[in-house]
């Protein structure tokens, strides 16, 4: 992949207002800073279908184009998702590129890892996309069979696993963060049979409620749900629920959205229709909240509780979240991309609460009491 470097000077905010009364006076203060940008090219090579890649496929594009097994389609999808959700995410921040990394793994496979750092719109970001193999360690095998999977063996055992994953933490507090997540895997058996299933979901965390904001994004993957069957989004929203819970704070994460693991039902087919539907919704669930809010003002009140919440977000990924337990198991694993869904800057304070009445409060109700948002 060849690469070159553009130099824009861009204008970064950071202060943005103060907060007088009950109102929000907002001013700015302003450094002016030279920001490297990669400017991204993936060379001839690519077919015209494949130009608007962020990177060359992991896979050789012989094998690829191909496109016979589910291993090869998988690829291909998230490969092209992932460059539709960059370019999308860049045309709402306009002065910042993602910057691509594409990267192997000596047990098999490799990655490409697009990081956004540092934009006016968006502080942090990444849209990662892992295509690996190998052979799955016994700690990553019990925790499979922790989950109801029929594995006899305790490992190590072959297997395949191809996702695209993205956690977007914007600069704005009335912007909220969105995660969504897609993958497929295989495991081959003692026996030589394949055992495959696929997983994902996408979620919302707002600062703020703006509960069409809430409406609008849970109805948007609602529509994709049903396309599937009927009882998608009830069953996958409760299942975002609680697997979003942070036990030892008593609270959800965020508002949901839907999570499913371990689908393989009706057929393999059924269920990649699924995949694809679900991840195409991802952009016009969070898009227009993003154009709605990202200019909103806000003082050094929003920007704490930001903070704060932004610690919840930290707490529940490194003590619950199954990616990054499984990622941390996997040898050869890269810690950067694991741990790209971390925030630039969070904040913990002893014994902090909302006051009675507030915004920080309202939301605070909501995210201890999850409410149905659609039909």
């Amino acid at each position: 992949m060849a690469s070159s470097a553009r130099v824009f000077t861009k204008l970064r905010p950071y202060i943005f207002g103060a907060a007088v009364g009950g109102s929000v006076i907002c001013y700015g203060v302003y450094n002016r800073k030279n920001v490297t940008v990669e400017a991204r090219t993936t060379g001839a090579a690519l077919p015209a279908k494949m130009k608007h890649f962020m990177a060359e496929p992991i896979t050789d594009l012989e094998t690829l184009q191909k496109g016979k097994t589910m291993r090869e389609r998988m690829e291909l999808y998230i490969t092209d998702l992932q460059a539709k959700i960059c370019h999308g995410l860049e045309d709402l921040d306009v002065d910042k590129q993602f910057v691509v990394d594409r990267w192997s793994r000596k047990e098999g496979g490799g990655g490409i890892s697009c990081v956004i750092q540092d934009g006016t719109v968006f502080e942090k970001g990444g849209v990662n996309i892992s295509v690996v193999k190998g052979m799955l360690p016994a700690a990553a095998v019990q925790q499979m069979k922790s989950r109801g999977k029929e594995l006899s063996d305790d490992g190590p055992l072959p297997f395949f696993a191809a996702g695209i994953s993205s956690v977007i933490h914007p600069r704005n507090p009335m912007v909220p963060t969105v995660h969504f997540n897609y993958r497929y895997f295989e495991v081959e058996k003692p026996d030589g049979s394949t055992l495959w299933w696929f997983g994902g979901g996408t979620d919302l965390t707002p600062y703020y409620l703006d509960e069409k904001d809430v409406v609008h994004f849970h109805s948007t993957l609602k529509e994709a749900c049903d396309k599937h069957d009927p009882n998608h989004y009830e069953n996958f929203k409760k299942w975002c629920d609680k697997y979003f819970f942070i036990q030892h704070r008593g609270e959800c994460r965020g508002v949901g959205g839907i999570f499913f693991d371990d689908l393989d039902s009706p057929s393999q087919e059924e269920v990649f229709k699924f995949i694809q539907s679900c991840g195409n919704s991802v952009l016009p669930s969070y898009a227009p909240i993003v154009e709605k809010h990202k200019n909103d003002n806000y003082g050094w009140r929003q920007r704490k509780w930001h903070l704060l919440r932004r610690g919840r977000y930290v707490e529940f990924n490194l003590v619950y979240d199954r990616g990054t337990k499984f990622g941390l198991y996997t040898p050869g694993a890269r810690i950067e991309s694991i741990l790209m869904s971390l925030p630039l800057t969070a904040r913990w304070e002893y014994m902090h609460e909302p006051k009675d009445g507030s915004q920080e409060a309202e939301l605070m109700d909501i995210l201890k009491n999850p409410r149905n948002w659609v039909q």
